[in-house]
């Protein structure tokens, strides 16, 4: 079998770590860090975030991209070759910190924190009354990886939980919808709405005054998929006006956002950046070794997605 070539781009730092890891884990693997290149029609496997074209030019034998994140929206998939497979990555860093930001960011939600945080900058003292969380539902879009990982953590605090994808799937801890006809019923059920969809042309403008509307008055939203999910402009009506209550977003479109967004200000956004689900280098590096593995072994590997659907 022929050495596999594998480049990685981006971070150096990550790079070098993960070229030491290889080196005893795969020695036989010839992994190499941009700008190191060595011969490119050598290079048969590409470790990325973002895809460069005049990069991806120069790879004539790439078989297969492994995206570094949990998604693969960021990357320009039109400038791959039809039969280049994409890797999403699938690593328990990632679905560990995304399940434990959606539970304490719910939590947050579900005690009011954000109104809280608000009158300590205004110097007010106010109690709000004070629901137990088997009195919320928590509804989450999006029914992959991490979707089943956050149901996992939010069901066990007592939280009514739902699910809804695309397609029928069914998860423990969860009463699941799925469809359009679905969907009806899971956002009128939900109080807390969580999205961990993929960005796709279909999902893209999902969190909009239409979708705001059909969730009960004085809802509340977490974002934690990507910023194009969301219509800012529909956000920001639907919490002046009552419709939602406090939004609590992960993701923006653009990262960052530019100074004197509104989202820094508003009092019932609470924003973050991008940290949700992050992938940790330490353990990331093994789900990668493993999914090469699989690769060269005719096996299917883990997270591989759907050009055609996008995830």
């Amino acid at each position: 079998m022929t050495a596999p070539v594998i480049l990685h781009t981006g971070d150096p730092e990550r790079g070098t770590m993960w070229q030491a890891v290889f080196a005893q884990g795969m020695p036989e693997a010839d992994f190499r860090c941009w700008p190191d290149l060595g011969d490119p029609s050598e290079i048969r496997h590409l470790v990325a975030w973002t895809l460069d074209p005049e990069l991806i030019a120069r790879l004539p034998n790439l078989e297969v991209v492994f995206s570094i994140g949990a998604g693969v929206d960021q990357l320009d998939l039109s400038l791959l070759p039809p039969q280049v497979r994409v890797v999403r990555m699938i690593e328990t860093g990632i679905t560990n910190t995304m399940a434990e930001f959606v539970a304490t960011a719910a939590l947050m939600l579900h005690r009011d924190m954000p109104a809280y945080m608000a009158q300590q900058r205004d110097g007010n003292w106010q109690a709000h009354d004070v629901l137990l969380c088997s009195e919320r539902t928590v509804g989450v879009m999006g029914l992959g990886e991490l979707g089943r990982a956050s149901i996992a953590r939010l069901a066990p605090l007592g939280f009514d939980v739902l699910g809804w994808s695309r397609s029928e799937t069914q998860v423990a801890g969860a009463t699941c919808y799925a469809g359009a006809d679905g969907l009806e019923t899971f956002l009128s059920r939900t109080d807390i709405l969580v999205c961990l969809l993929p960005l796709t042309d279909a999902t893209r403008g999902i969190l909009c005054r239409d979708l705001f509307a059909r969730l009960p008055r004085g809802a509340s939203l977490i974002n934690v998929a990507r910023g194009g999910h969301l219509v800012q402009d529909d956000l920001i009506l639907a919490l002046d006006d009552g419709q939602l209550r406090y939004a609590l977003l992960d993701v923006a479109s653009p990262e960052p956002l530019p100074a004197g967004h509104p989202f820094y200000s508003h009092p019932a956004i609470v924003l973050t950046p991008h940290v949700a689900g992050v992938t940790r280098r330490e353990t990331a590096v093994h789900s990668l070794l493993a999914n090469v593995r699989r690769v060269l072994a005719g096996e299917a590997p883990d997270g591989e997605i759907d050009r055609g659907r996008g995830y």
